[in-house]
């Protein structure tokens, strides 16, 4: 998942989201600097600090995620999305960066998941805009409904995997997790589940 970017920060970000996805974010600078093919100064000189860098991960992490939500909200027809889910394996070190990220807790966690729903609220209403998506009654609370459903069911599966298998082949486990939910999931957003609208109707006059 290495940048087109060559700079020297971008080449230690980015393995950096590569290593605290393989290893956890108990990974030392030095093997950071290593895997970027610089000195273990340098990313102190260009993060400050461990948590610098991390939070420069976060940034690139969620730059990528919505830069490909919306490319394929944009895009006409279903050509994107089906693009998307050819290539879905080259977002294997994104999801491995994630998992790790939410197993760790605390302040970055809870800031990078805030950060995800912010950023579904602004492209599920460009998705609203193109007339691809049905405008809803709580547009904050359906966008945070969802990233939590899908963060939630990502970590679950990689634990159980994670489990049963020990190592993790995470190139694997997305194609897998791709397969098992694309369908079901489309369908479920496409053609809805409940017949009426009652409950939501109660719900919200309440």
């Amino acid at each position: 998942m290495r940048s087109a970017d060559l700079t020297t920060a971008a080449r230690i970000r980015d393995a950096a989201i590569e290593l605290f996805g393989e290893q956890g974010f108990d990974v030392g600078v030095r093997a950071i600097a290593a895997a970027a093919g610089v000195s273990p100064g340098l990313v102190n000189h260009h993060f400050g600090s461990k948590d610098g860098l991390r939070a420069a991960c976060d940034d690139r992490v969620l730059e990528i995620i919505r830069d490909q939500k919306l490319r394929t909200i944009q895009a006409p027809g279903p050509t994107a999305l089906l693009t998307a889910m050819a290539e879905i394996e080259t977002f294997a070190p994104l999801m491995a960066y994630l998992m790790r990220s939410f197993q760790a807790g605390g302040a970055l966690a809870e800031s990078l998941l805030e950060h995800m729903i912010s950023d579904a609220e602004q492209y599920l209403q460009t998705a609203v805009d193109e007339g691809k998506v049905k405008p809803s009654r709580d547009h904050a609370a359906r966008a945070r409904y969802i990233v939590l459903c899908h963060v939630g069911a990502m970590n679950l599966y990689l634990q159980l995997r994670m489990h049963r298998d020990g190592k993790l082949d995470y190139r694997k486990v997305i194609r897998d997790l791709s397969d098992e939910t694309t369908f079901p999931a489309l369908e479920l957003y496409t053609q809805g589940l409940l017949t009426d609208s009652t409950m939501l109707d109660t719900l919200f006059e309440e």
